[in-house]
Order: structure tokens, then C-alpha cells, then sequence
């Protein structure tokens, strides 16, 4: 089969930063779909594992790629409630190779069939982060499906990947006021989030507790209960504990090094520090690791009723070295608004 992978780790303007490959198709274990690629979407973790994960023998190449929709060519032994021809998708396992390739084993548990509305295209730009928005909002944020009081969630970062299914998952809560941060919140990054259901948004390059206090004293935000911070957290950690309510809840998906936040500063208000990682289920293989494949089919539930759109930007052709290259640089950038996809072998 055809696939893209590298086997040292390199700067993206390197030609050996990312090769063409010719590689044996899988052989699908008990649990697994073996899985024809024909869409894949690009993420941050792509870039970052590249950089950070070389090939551990010098022989055997690392195969990126995570979000991925394709269609069932064998099924393993243990595998129920999918058939061959079944057209799905999913996020993968950062623990096997990934979807650069024609063809990919996945656990069947955290796969889904796709949305019947969306094209491969659109409907891979979903996966990963529809994961990611969902697991931050509901398993880690833990926010109320049922209206208790009216409050407030603020989302970092908002028109990014994660972002722009986050705000829209959040805005199917109606007790839940949604704001959003953008570097232009009267531009074309603050229209996107409006258009995708954010009630207010403010801007990231400026002090963000002054701001959510303006805009309870202006607009009647409800008390800031939920805070996502998707990008930068060290910059804006100070705020978002000022910002919060006590006993709030601050959710994170970046990285940073030690010692960047002060946890300490959280004690006052007893607030609360979460992480998501969407890969813990799959890399541990916990005791609900079906959970994602569940997620999944109701984030394509939602997006066929109408609910939930496709947050795809762009579209580039064919899955190969030299488009993967273009792609992971535009990445690197920080400066995508929306996903990334790659179509076609």
C-alpha cells in the first residue's frame, strides 16, 4: 500500500522530514476494522509527534495521521456491529500507526460510522476534535446537560480546531452563555464564532478577566462557572482564575512546560484543574474505551440532524510526501483557522 511516514525526526522544509512509502497493508487483529483510507485531516499532534518521535530501530517508519474516513475491508474475530462496505470514521490510537495510508487497522470500539450528510472531506475535519470538545465539555468540565442556574463557559483559543466544535457542542445547552476568544473579535476570526454560535467574543491579545467583567456588567453574562483554555494557558492562567467563580472549573488541552502555572493560585476559590487528552482511552485501553466509538456516532447523529456542522477550511490533494509537507508547515504556522484536509491517494 501506498503511505507517508519519515524515520527521523526533522524540521518540515527537510526533504526527509516526510517520504513516500511503499508498505504492507495491515492484518487486522481480533478487535480490529481494517479500514481504506480516503480522507484524513491534519491536527497539531501531527507536528508535534513528528518532531518529537523518530523511528525506534532506524528501519521501521513512524506513519502519522489520526482523523481518517474510509471504508471497512475486513473485520477482526471479535469485531461486532460493523459489516464490510461500512463507511466510518474515527481518531485513531497515537500508540499505532496512523491513517497516511491507504489502509489502517483501528479498534472497531472507537470507530463510528460517518455522517451520511457531510462528504469524507468534511466529515473527516471532525473526529479528533469532536472527540477532544466533547470529552473537555462533558467528561472532564463536567457541564450540566440540565439547567441549574444560568452561567457561562469561556473558550481560549476559539476558532482553532477544537474550538470551533467546542462552541458549537456548548451552544446546544441553553443555560449555557458561550464566549469565545479571538486575536479578531470584529474580523473575520469573530464572525466565524458567531456563525458557529458563540454569544460574545472577546480578544486574547488583551487581559481577559477585565473583559468578562465587562461584559457581566454591560450584557449580564451569567457568573463565569467553565473555562476551556486551548492554546497559550500560561498567558492567560492569571485571568482565567480571576475570571472564574468559586468553585469554578478550568479545563486544558496545551502543553507547557513546569512550573508555568502557579496550581497554587487555584486554592482561594476552589477551583478545579482538568485535563483532556483524547488518546487516554485507546493508549490505556480503560474500561470504556467504547465511549469514543458511542461519541462518535452521536456527534454524526448531531451533524445529520443539523446541529453540528463541519469545521473544514481547506481541502488538498493527493495524500502524498509533497501535499503532507505544505500542510504540516501551514500547520506549524498557528495560524489555521478550522481543519485541514487531505484527500485521495
Amino acid at each position: 500500500m501506498k503511505a507517508v511516514g519519515y524515520f527521523k525526526s526533522l524540521p518540515i522544509n527537510d526533504p526527509e522530514s516526510l517520504l513516500d512509502l511503499e508498505l504492507p497493508t495491515p492484518t487486522p487483529g481480533p478487535q480490529d476494522l481494517l479500514v481504506e483510507v480516503s480522507a484524513i485531516a491534519l491536527n497539531p499532534v501531527d507536528t508535534k509527534v513528528r518532531l518529537r518521535r523518530a523511528s525506534a530501530d532506524g528501519q521501521t517508519p513512524v506513519v502519522l495521521g489520526w482523523d481518517a474516513v474510509g471504508v471497512v475491508r475486513a473485520l477482526g474475530s471479535a469485531v461486532r456491529g460493523f459489516a464490510l462496505g461500512d463507511r466510518v470514521w474515527y481518531a485513531g490510537d497515537i500508540t499505532r500507526p496512523g491513517s497516511n495510508a491507504q489502509f489502517q487497522a483501528v479498534d472497531h470500539r472507537i470507530v463510528a460510522r460517518a455522517p451520511a450528510s457531510l462528504s469524507d472531506a468534511e466529515a473527516a475535519a471532525l473526529p479528533l476534535t469532536a472527540i477532544t470538545a466533547w470529552e473537555l465539555l462533558h467528561d472532564r468540565l463536567q457541564v450540566q446537560q440540565q439547567a441549574e442556574r444560568p452561567v457561562s463557559l469561556l473558550v481560549t483559543g476559539a476558532a482553532g480546531g477544537v474550538g470551533s466544535i467546542l462552541v458549537q457542542l456548548a451552544r446546544q445547552l441553553p443555560h449555557l452563555r458561550v464566549v469565545g476568544t479571538s486575536s479578531e473579535p470584529e474580523g473575520a476570526g469573530g464572525a466565524w464564532l458567531r456563525e458557529l454560535g458563540a454569544h460574545h467574543v472577546i480578544n486574547h491579545r488583551e487581559p481577559l478577566a477585565p473583559q468578562i467583567t465587562r461584559l457581566q456588567a454591560e450584557q449580564g453574562l451569567p457568573p463565569l462557572r467553565y473555562a476551556a483554555s486551548l492554546t497559550h494557558t500560561p498567558a492567560h492562567f492569571a485571568d482565567l482564575v480571576a475570571a472564574l467563580e468559586p468553585q469554578g472549573r478550568l479545563g486544558l488541552i496545551d502543553d507547557f512546560g513546569p512550573g508555568d502555572i502557579d496550581v497554587m493560585a487555584l486554592k482561594g476559590k476552589a477551583l478545579s484543574l482538568h485535563w483532556e487528552m483524547m488518546f487516554t482511552r485507546s493508549m490505556h485501553g480503560t474500561h470504556d474505551i467504547a465511549e469514543q466509538g458511542r461519541l462518535l456516532a452521536e456527534v454524526a447523529r448531531l451533524v445529520d440532524a443539523g446541529q453540528l456542522r463541519s469545521t473544514l477550511a481547506e481541502v488538498m490533494s493527493p495524500i502524498n510526501a509533497a501535499t503532507l509537507k505544505r500542510a504540516h508547515a501551514q500547520q506549524e504556522s498557528q495560524r489555521q483557522r478550522g481543519k485541514l484536509v487531505l484527500q485521495g491517494f
